[in-house]
């Protein structure tokens, strides 16, 4: 299923900037997606069912089963991690860092979306 997701989620981000390519005013997004990346969104549950990142997996922070979710992670992945303003990124950013993976902090939502050039789904 992840790999799906990776696939999904490249495949949209290359889509995003084939259509932007044309436009001058529009910025190339400046976090690179490959297929081993994993989008993560660390809002709650609720939270990503209104609307979150094309190809991303819900790891809600606040959850109490976190910790022991992030060292379940293959750490042969790159995961970018976002949240609704960039706060919650930054805390599990540091704690995805202590369990040795390689993570990018995309921040808040909006911040990711053009970052990535993943568009939000609902």
């Amino acid at each position: 299923m992840r790999r799906r997701l990776r696939a999904s989620a490249v495949g949209a981000a290359l889509v995003f900037a084939a259509t932007v390519s044309g436009c001058a005013a529009a910025a190339s997004p400046s976090i690179a997606l490959d297929e081993d990346t994993v989008i993560v969104d660390v809002r709650t549950p609720a939270e990503y069912a209104d609307g979150h990142l094309d190809g991303a997996v819900n790891i809600d922070l606040q959850s109490a089963g976190f910790e022991s979710t992030v060292a379940a992670l293959d750490p042969e992945d790159d995961y970018v991690v976002y949240c609704a303003s960039g706060n919650r990124s930054a805390q599990a950013v540091a704690v995805m860092e202590n369990a040795g993976l390689s993570v990018t902090d995309a921040g808040g939502i909006a911040a990711a979306e053009r970052a990535t050039g993943l568009p939000v789904i609902p």
